[in-house]
């Protein structure tokens, strides 16, 4: 579906995760993006203008009483990893080269 949206905004955008509420009222789209803090704000604004048509798509494919709201949200999972990655590779810079050496007998 999201290439049935012609909107540049959403060029480098891809569904990472979609979670729904049991009651199926809502729908969390978890979604990343190439690009700085500029590009993530297109893309919100891009999903968002979508939304109605994508909820139209939706309806027509899935046979549910109500069509959950969709709230568009940055998954920002990456990003943490890569921070996660660069603490620990800081870590391994500042600890001195230990090497095992066994006791005296």
């Amino acid at each position: 579906m999201m290439r049935e949206v012609r909107d540049p905004r959403l060029a480098d955008v891809t569904i990472t995760e979609v979670g729904v509420t049991a009651d199926l009222l809502l729908a969390r789209i978890y979604f990343s993006v190439l690009g700085d803090a500029e590009a993530e704000k297109e893309a919100v604004a891009g999903l968002e203008s979508a939304g109605g048509f994508l909820r139209t798509q939706l309806a027509g494919r899935l046979r549910l009483r109500f069509m959950p709201e969709l709230i568009f949200e940055v998954d920002r999972s990456a990003a943490y990893g890569r921070h996660i990655d660069e603490l620990l590779a800081q870590i391994e810079e500042s600890e001195p080269d230990s090497e095992h050496v066994e006791p005296d007998e």
